[in-house]
């Protein structure tokens, strides 16, 4: 990962996003009971305070130390207990094995590689009867509106995903929908690809 570029973008603006977790992690994990999460590419730490504040506790990460430090900047009583904020690169140093009994991954750009080694370090993660819940822009809207130098074609959607789970996986939900959260100004993401996935006990 860019670690010098994430925290430009993030030194850029005293905030990047809305402060409001995403919409997908409030749909797909409002049923869950409470237990150990891990936030991937957790940015201002709105996806994590959300899960803390429902009783989970939470290891949030993100490469730039910018984003951590504003995100526990904001952490309020009762919360900060429950958050553990953490610089790492996931793509090259993976998560303990079987310790989350969710791994959110909420548009985090995880480049795909040969080995599939990132990825199944985060599957990996996951405990026995925990969720995986992957999220990212449709891949027809990214198409469409590539940044320079951005090629989608170089990150893991979730049907590239679901075929790697095998038997030990019960796939709940692997779609494109409408997204439900307003789309982020300057940008034109309107639909969501989630990927909602249990490790069987």
């Amino acid at each position: 990962m860019d670690v010098q570029r994430w925290d430009d973008m993030y030194r850029s603006r005293d905030q990047v996003f809305s402060g409001n977790p995403n919409g997908v992690l409030v749909a797909e994990t409002d049923d869950l009971p409470p237990g150990r999460a891990l936030d991937v590419g957790c940015g201002e730490g709105a996806d994590a305070r959300w899960l803390a504040r429902r009783g989970w506790q939470v290891t949030a990460v993100d490469v730039s130390e910018v984003a951590l430090q504003r995100a526990a900047a904001t952490a309020t009583a009762g919360i900060e207990e429950r958050v553990t904020w953490m610089r790492a690169d996931l793509s090259a140093t993976p998560p303990p094995a079987g310790a989350f009994d969710l791994v959110s991954s909420q548009y985090f750009p995880l480049r795909r590689r040969p080995d599939h080694a990132a990825l199944r370090g985060l599957l990996a993660a996951v405990a026995p009867g925990g969720t995986l819940l992957f999220a990212t822009h449709s891949l027809a809207d990214l198409a469409q509106h590539q940044e320079e130098g951005f090629d989608p074609a170089d990150y893991y959607q979730p049907d590239d995903i679901a075929p790697l789970l095998g038997p030990a996986w019960q796939v709940l939900i692997n779609e494109s929908r409408p997204r439900t959260a307003q789309t982020p100004a300057g940008t034109h993401h309107t639909r969501d690809t989630v990927l909602r996935a249990r490790r069987l006990p």
